[in-house]
């Protein structure tokens, strides 16, 4: 019986979430961020979107991980979560909330030039 538990046990995988070997990565591209339709529905790691929290999307960092994003025409900054995959729109790096993309650009603009940093949990 023990056997089989320690068998069991060791089949079963739990995904962690360690972004610790992404410090440091960056990336340069264009900003986007979600549309008013998206609040409080469901992304890809299961919570709703809301507008008001710092949280964005990018296609392959971990869930969890802390990124600055820094607006390079102005070097305004914001430190945001990765809650969500995408955008899947050709030429953009990342989705901001929408108060996370307020605080580096104006919202009216729809698209900003940043770079991108994982840097460590506070």
């Amino acid at each position: 019986m023990i056997s089989l538990f320690m068998f069991a046990v060791g089949c079963t995988t739990v995904q962690q979430n360690d972004s610790s070997h992404w410090l440091g990565f960056t990336e340069s591209g264009v900003a986007s961020f979600y549309a008013d339709k998206y609040q409080r529905r469901k992304t890809a790691s299961g919570e709703p979107y809301k507008h008001e929290l710092n949280t964005a999307a990018h296609r392959t960092l971990p869930f969890g991980s802390n990124v600055k994003v820094t607006n390079t025409s102005n070097s305004k900054s914001v430190v945001v979560r990765i809650n969500d995959r995408g955008p899947f729109v050709k030429g953009r790096i990342i989705d901001l909330s929408k108060s996370a993309f307020d605080a580096i650009g104006n919202t009216y603009s729809g698209l900003i030039e940043v770079e991108i940093e994982v840097v460590p949990s506070r």
